[in-house]
């Protein structure tokens, strides 16, 4: 680490204590990433991820140096099933810095992505994902199309920041 900079959180396992917590960064990074979701489309998602979703993977998150979520992601087997960063932590590379957890030490070589994300497009490439197919809707069979994004061994890049 360089003079000067700040030490870095640990990457750490999130309880079912942290859930709410992690819906309000999901929601706070969802509100400022995806634009092309309706506020119908949040609300009703918003249950799902609570009661479902957490559920169904496994929870990692890294905080700030008052405890609070700054970023958080959940893997299932090899596949990074979400990864979300609060709005006012863009660009400080938490999300880079859980992704190559999940590559480095989860074996994750899969994440989906919304097409009409592209931002989020771009950085799985930067960390060198590539785009191995399309689906024409999401999970829950809506109208916004997934490029299904895979990581070939040996392909990791270490992203800016």
């Amino acid at each position: 680490m360089s003079a000067g900079s700040k030490r870095q959180p640990p990457v750490e396992r999130a309880t079912p204590a942290d859930h709410a917590e992690l819906l309000a960064v999901w929601e706070a990074s969802v509100r400022a990433t995806h634009h092309f979701l309706a506020e119908a489309d949040i609300q009703e998602l918003k249950p799902l991820i609570l009661h479902e979703y957490f559920a169904m993977v496994a929870l990692f998150c890294l905080r700030g140096e008052s405890g609070g979520i700054l970023a958080f992601m959940g893997v299932a087997q090899n596949r990074l099933e979400m990864l979300f960063v609060r709005p006012d932590a863009f660009r400080q590379g938490l999300g880079a810095r859980l992704a190559r957890h999940a590559t480095g030490e989860l074996g994750v070589r899969e994440v989906d992505v919304n097409e009409q994300n592209p931002g989020a497009l771009a950085f799985y490439q930067r960390l060198g994902f590539t785009v191995a197919g399309r689906s024409g809707l999401d999970g829950q069979g809506r109208a916004f199309p997934l490029l299904h994004l895979r990581l070939e061994h040996g392909a990791e890049q270490t992203p800016p920041g």
